[in-house]
């Protein structure tokens, strides 16, 4: 059984400040299971000011940058993890505002963090660096790759749920933590929403 909780996305890729919390059941019957994260109270926007004009006109830009894309963000995420083998993805995201639009996409293995720009286009990789390895990352960071470690699915496998999950295409998705447990967080865009779908896997059996 799938069970992803959707929430709706304005004004910035990774903050939302309306959310809408859409229960989707027995959902996806084919696809990896995942748990749902527990539901948290939607999050208030005062305090938090309003999206600028400036904030929307640059999502809208990415988002259309992004519609014209020739390879998606699932494919990104097969091309990066193959240029070493056994890696495993721990972010990615979608980035039209330096030049030819990229995906760009981490991927830790042997203890390294490396990080790689596909072209969205082509699905060249056209940066392929070492930025760190897992001890020089901050607490959380490290905490999150190990839980990952632990879990039989993959970012690419949260990015097929969710897409089916939320009818869009994936934009971006990384780590998250809730209530100390590892989950997925993928963005999609749904025709002219952005939808952020988090996802919680179950851990492999005997850990």
């Amino acid at each position: 059984m799938v069970n992803p909780r959707t929430r709706s996305a304005r004004a910035m890729f990774t903050t939302t400040r309306h959310l809408l919390v859409i229960g989707l059941l027995a959902l996806l019957a084919s696809a990896p299971s995942f748990a749902v994260a527990a539901p948290s109270a939607p999050e208030s926007s005062s305090g938090q000011g309003q999206a600028t004009a400036s904030d929307d006109l640059e999502v809208a830009h990415q988002i259309e940058l992004f519609r014209t894309a020739q390879v998606s963000l699932g494919r990104a995420i097969e091309i990066a993890e193959r240029a070493h083998a056994g890696a495993r993805t721990s972010d990615v995201s979608f980035d039209g505002g330096s030049g030819a639009p990229v995906y760009r996409v981490k991927t830790f293995h042997d203890g390294q963090l490396w990080e790689h720009a596909v072209d969205a286009a082509t699905g060249e990789i056209s940066t392929d660096r070492l930025v760190s390895s897992l001890k020089e990352l901050n607490a959380e960071d490290r905490t999150n790759i190990a839980s990952l470690s632990g879990v039989e699915q993959q970012l690419s496998d949260a990015v097929r749920v969710a897409e089916r999950a939320a009818s869009g295409k994936a934009i971006s998705g990384g780590l998250t933590r809730e209530r100390g447990k590892l989950n997925f967080v993928v963005i999609v865009v749904s025709g002219l929403d952005l939808k952020q779908v988090i996802l919680e896997p179950p851990r492999r059996k005997g850990r």
